[in-house]
């Protein structure tokens, strides 16, 4: 049996410094857990580990894709296998770090064989998206998959678009296809959740938002826009990156997108709160100072 540890939580609560604390401390390593930081060249508005970092403590699964190809949860669960099982053989425990939570469960527990899509499918619904909006897309899923719709906000387009797709393809709901999962073969790790207060992870986004802005990401924005990616590619639709492209469209001004990704920060770190709190079987979850606790109790 494989051997890791996962530590997950929002975006902003300090995963990755207790992550490298940790791993320096053990000798061990660190296993991005990012959709985005797979991705050469978002370095800011993905916030990857320094390269000084990354000297300190190996770090794995980061700059591992070329735009505009596409990373799924089941591509990086494969390659994390790989990971954990080179590290394992070295004598190492990995801890896996990250706020993408369906990629770890993707790890964990398997995930279903679903067919491919046909990219005419996928860009006759982007589309119809652009002519008839978010909320005709999301009543189009409520009609063919009202599980999943359900579970997705109307502007979640790109998973709205996602279920609608494979549904067109195959004639069967996403949400069926996610019942038939593979079996995955057994990773041994056990899943802490680090928390922030409220108002204090309210603070810190708005804080590291304009530190990244500072830091150069409009330009990393705008490089961003002139690489082949689709409308409806994960990174241009990333949290960020989406509002800034939006100013760079000339839909707002700066202001206005640096308002509006703080506020779409926020609310997307409340959704990855309630995710990890009824999607994962944490065996701890709470402060920086409680999850060191654990660590230091519970591993060398």
């Amino acid at each position: 049996m494989l051997h890791a540890i996962a530590l997950v939580g929002a975006t902003g609560t300090g995963k990755s410094a207790l992550a490298l604390r940790w791993a320096e401390r053990t000798g061990n390593t660190i296993i991005s857990c990012d959709s985005m930081q797979v991705y050469r060249d978002l370095d800011i508005g993905t916030a990857k580990a320094s390269a000084a970092d990354r000297q300190r403590v190996p770090h794995y699964l980061i700059d591992t894709v070329e735009l505009p190809q596409i990373c799924s949860a089941a591509d990086w669960a494969e390659a994390s296998r790989l990971c954990i099982q080179q590290e394992n053989s070295a004598g190492r425990t990995p801890m896996i770090c990250g706020g993408t939570g369906f990629y770890l469960r993707t790890l964990l527990s398997g995930i279903a064989e679903i067919p491919a899509v046909d990219e005419a499918i996928r860009q006759a619904l982007s589309a119809r998206l652009q002519q008839e909006g978010h909320a005709a897309l999301h009543a189009a899923l409520q009609a063919v998959d009202p599980v999943l719709a359900q579970q997705l906000a109307v502007a979640d387009s790109q998973r709205v678009l996602r279920g609608l797709s494979v549904f067109e393809a195959t004639g069967v709901p996403l949400s069926d296809w996610q019942q038939q999962k593979s079996p995955a073969p057994p990773v041994h790790c056990p899943v802490l959740v680090l928390q922030k207060p409220r108002p204090q992870l309210r603070q810190d986004i708005a804080q590291r938002f304009h530190q990244m802005m500072e830091q150069g990401w409009l330009k990393e924005a705008r490089w961003l826009a002139g690489t082949t990616c689709a409308d409806d590619h994960p990174a241009m639709r990333a949290v960020g990156y989406r509002q800034l492209l939006q100013h760079l469209d000339g839909a707002c001004s700066l202001d206005e997108a640096i308002e509006q990704g703080m506020t779409a920060t926020r609310r997307y770190a409340k959704r990855q709160e309630t995710w990890f709190r009824h999607q994962l079987e944490a065996v701890a979850m709470g402060s920086n100072t409680t999850i060191e606790d654990y660590l230091l109790s519970h591993t060398n």
